[in-house]
């Protein structure tokens, strides 16, 4: 099969002819029918984020299941699926607690380029290659967990579904699991890519009276006040924060950071009023820090948290973000700026870091069936 691999950090990914073993139990093997071109795969091919090479990257994806492993009861082929890059293990103390995004087992094999049980299936002229979270779905097949599989309904187009493999699910959890942004609210979401445009649909259908959105590229202002959003900033233009300050008297009730840059999660933090909920998404690089004034911490008791894959249970939360889709209340859609094959992967990361698409798509033969 084809396959995009990243060979070295820094290096363009190169298009391989690789080898896919058999699934083994508890094992799917998915053929892809499109896959998201998401920031955190760039994290890893400039090295900011730790991985293991080579591997075939990709983590946004979604499918049709062709042949599944033993022991695997509940998937057959035929079956449509999005996959989550973090399968919950249900064994451990973060799944038995009720948090199943900060499962342990699934974040050791991400780091270790396996899957679940240590082995790898990707290989080339008999050279292991490596897994990348789990799913790599840079490729037009794969094998994954069986509970990287979220079945879900046949009357969404795969290219749609895909999205909401990470960007989509990641940025409405945040609104809905983690913040609970309530319904006459007001909300700032710093960074208006495929996560940031989820945070304002997210906090759209909440009910939020006023979502303001800051970004330095106009195309991205533009499509999030089509979304939902209430007012755009350009931070190149405007001093973001005094701008929300002005507009919310005082700060926002929420502030979403969906950058990963330590500069602008100050700023988020600066952006909320006293007694607010600061959200950081955005995943900045391995190692960077962000500084926060310690006595505001103390005095604003504003509540500054993370949220790690929007906070949520995929097997529960992807289908039921389809289902508002199919129901017109989100407009997915909208946040596929550009498809692009395989073989143009490069072009699609080039457009990405350009500031030209809000998300852009991997897509092969049937993705919008």
């Amino acid at each position: 099969m084809l396959a995009a691999v990243l060979n070295a950090f820094g290096e363009k990914l190169e298009i391989a002819d690789l080898e896919l073993a058999p699934p083994g139990p508890g094992e799917v093997e998915v053929a892809i029918r499109a896959s998201g071109v998401c920031h955190s795969d760039w994290n890893t091919i400039s090295g900011a984020t730790p991985s293991v090479v080579p591997a075939v990257l990709g983590h946004e994806g979604a499918g049709v299941v062709e042949r599944v492993g033993d022991g695997v009861e509940d998937l057959r082929p035929g079956d449509r699926v999005v996959l989550s890059w973090l399968p919950a293990c249900s064994r451990c103390r973060q799944c038995r607690s009720g948090r199943p995004n900060l499962c342990e087992a699934a974040d050791a094999a991400m780091f270790a380029g396996t899957l679940l049980d240590g082995s790898i299936r990707l290989s080339r002229g008999g050279a292991a290659v490596h897994h990348y979270s789990l799913l790599s779905t840079f490729a037009e097949r794969a094998v994954v967990p069986a509970a990287s599989c979220v079945k879900i309904r046949d009357d969404v187009p795969l290219t749609v579904a895909a999205l909401v493999g990470c960007a989509v699910t990641t940025g409405i959890g945040a609104v809905v699991r983690r913040a609970r942004v309530e319904a006459g609210s007001t909300a700032v979401v710093f960074g208006a890519g495929g996560v940031g445009l989820s945070v304002v649909q997210g906090c759209h259908l909440a009910g939020a009276a006023a979502i303001a959105v800051v970004d330095p590229v106009e195309a991205k202002r533009r499509t999030a006040r089509e979304l939902g959003a209430t007012h755009a900033f350009d931070p190149a233009a405007d001093d973001p924060v005094a701008a929300v300050c002005e507009l919310t008297h005082g700060g926002a009730d929420y502030g979403f950071e969906a950058a990963g840059i330590p500069a602008v999660m100050r700023q988020t933090f600066e952006a909320v009023r006293r007694g607010g909920t600061v959200v950081y998404i955005g995943l900045p690089d391995e190692g960077a820090s962000v500084a926060l004034p310690g006595s505001e911490v103390v005095r604003g008791e504003r509540i500054v948290t993370g949220s790690y894959y929007g906070s949520t249970s995929a097997a529960d939360d992807m289908p039921a973000i389809l289902d508002l889709y199919a129901a017109g209340r989100l407009d997915l859609d909208r946040l596929v700026s550009r498809t692009y094959r395989l073989e143009e992967i490069n072009e699609a990361f080039a457009d990405m870091l350009a500031g030209r698409v809000a998300r852009g798509v991997i897509t092969f033969d049937g993705a919008d069936a």
